[in-house]
């Protein structure tokens, strides 16, 4: 019995050194990441990765707002920058929902179209300066070397950290679902557009013939945007720092691990590819207690339960005319609301509605007295809604938000109600079908069931991949070729033109022979009258 005992202890001995020398021995990790919402996501995989023992190193704008100079968990290396990208955002944003409120048209379809392409691209130069900076630097060049990172970390819906990763030649892991030109899949897997989507296209994995005509037209425009928005921005710096020269696409093509905030539960099926980790939902986990007196508030709801509203990041408030019609149901709702609005205060607000400017989401979300959750529709909002098992009524306001909600509505787990079309009837109305039709919460609570449904959490997938691509120096057996292949060769357009000559020769040699035996035959047949 004694030596079990001890051999017991040993294990345990043994298991703790281990532990310790991982944590000791942990990675170098350079992390460029983009502001706004998407550092939401970034900061939640560092914290994991930092308590795993890994030394995190973040590039950050001068101008960040989120992201913040000093932090326990990385040390940050500020970069000039004379303009913030949230100065010109903000104005792209009030002149989105100021058009979108107007309605439906061909000319306000352009207009968005021309003002979203334009921010898109200022964008992608302010951040391009940055990377410009640190390589101009020799000094900075040299303190990144020195470092011996293991491999940059980053964002690429702007991508100045995937040209950094190619200059440092250091090993490539995305935290993506957007890149430069729309969303990743298209330029990593093969992507029918006869079943799947273009985002921004509003359509399903299920379209009609006139519907593909629209999302060929779409992915028509992802392709300007790439080709004469974005990517001279980019070839640019390929040409000047990387030797050889280089295009945005292929380097993003040639990163080693894709860590994409998407699933299956929440995405249409659809192909993909080895190296592509979907960790939709990576943020969440069960939810914390309430702070007491929101805990008091949301048990005040009784049996009617809690409604919480938010518009995500980068939204505060929305028009006024709109926050009254909203504010006036809300007050004629027996449930009790929680509403995120740094805005005027609504003339027509209820007592029932509680205003904060800041709530936490996710362990509201969490809460049993929840019974809806009005949103914008942006990808961590819906997948914490899925998470927990939540009906969400979507207002989509730009990028991907209405794409996003429509996949819950296509599952029966949430209703859109376009900014334009919001009133009081109308948003009374829908906010009563997702109340009191039981469908709403047995559809999102199915989809909760199937996300959870999962050998290791999306959190402990991300960490394992990234932690893969250190000890093995990247994941270069993951990565396809195809996108080396010129178009014609990967379509095997070059192999069906010779099959088609070979064929077309063939036809032509027996047709030719035909002709010959069948002259030769009436020259016989006229030797012999004569």
């Amino acid at each position: 019995m004694a030596s079990h005992r001890g051999w017991g202890l040993f294990v345990i001995l043994t298991v703790c050194l281990i532990s310790l020398t991982q944590h000791c021995n942990g990675g170098n990790v350079l992390v460029f990441p983009i502001d706004g919402s998407h550092w939401i996501n970034m900061k939640i995989l560092l914290e994991e990765l930092h308590a795993r023992g890994h030394s995190l190193t973040v590039i950050r704008a001068s101008t960040s707002f989120y992201i913040p100079e000093k932090s326990d968990i990385y040390t940050s290396i500020t970069i000039d920058l004379g303009e913030d990208v949230d100065d010109f955002f903000e104005v792209y944003l009030q002149e989105h929902m100021r058009a979108q409120r107007e309605g439906a048209s061909l000319l306000t379809f352009l207009k968005l179209t021309k003002d979203f392409l334009s921010m898109i691209h200022k964008a992608h130069v302010l951040l391009s300066e940055m990377v410009k900076q640190i390589l101009n630097d020799q000094n900075m060049v040299k303190r990144l070397r020195d470092s011996q990172f293991d491999l940059v970390l980053t964002d690429p819906a702007l991508a100045p950290g995937v040209i950094l990763a190619k200059y440092l030649k250091l090993p490539l892991v995305l935290n993506v679902r957007w890149i430069t030109s729309g969303e990743g899949h298209f330029v990593l897997a093969p992507s029918p557009l006869s079943y799947i989507p273009v985002p921004g296209s509003g359509l399903t994995d299920k379209m009609n013939f006139i519907q593909r005509i629209k999302n060929i037209l779409f992915h028509g425009i992802t392709l300007f945007q790439q080709k004469f928005l974005v990517g001279p921005v980019y070839d640019d710096m390929c040409d000047k720092y990387i030797e050889g020269g280089c295009d945005i696409i292929s380097l993003l093509q040639e990163a080693d691990i894709w860590l994409f905030r998407s699933d299956f539960v929440f995405e249409f099926p659809r192909p993909t590819m080895p190296n592509v980790v979907y960790i939709g939902g990576f943020q969440c986990k069960p939810a914390r207690p309430l702070p007491a007196e929101l805990e008091e508030f949301v048990q005040s709801a009784g049996q009617h339960g809690v409604i919480i509203m938010t518009l995500g990041t980068l939204v505060d408030a929305l028009p006024k005319e709109i926050a009254d019609e909203i504010a006036s149901v809300f007050a004629k709702m027996p449930q009790k609301v929680i509403w995120r609005h740094k805005g005027d205060r609504p003339s027509t607000l209820g007592n029932n509605t509680l205003m904060v400017d800041w709530m936490p989401q996710k362990d509201l979300l969490g809460h049993p007295q929840t019974k809806v959750f009005v949103a914008h529709g942006g990808t961590n909002g819906v997948q914490e809604a899925i998470y927990y098992g939540v009906p969400v009524l979507g207002i989509p306001l730009f990028f991907d938000q209405y794409d996003n909600l429509l996949r819950l509505q296509e599952r029966g787990a949430g209703k859109i109600i376009h900014l334009s079309d919001v009133n009081g009837h109308n948003f009374e109305q829908a906010l009563q079908q997702l109340l009191h039709q039981e469908s709403y919460r047995q559809n999102i609570q199915r989809m909760s069931h199937l996300h959870r449904d999962q050998p290791i959490t999306p959190m402990e997938q991300a960490v394992f991949w990234v932690e893969y691509v250190m000890r093995h120096k990247g994941a270069r057996h993951l990565r396809t070729e195809a996108y080396k292949m010129p178009w014609y060769s990967y379509y095997c357009l070059d192999v069906l033109f010779i099959l088609l000559s070979a064929v077309t020769a063939l036809l032509y040699s027996i047709l030719a022979l035909f002709r010959f035996l069948c002259c030769r035959r009436r020259r016989k047949a006229k030797t012999k009258q004569s």
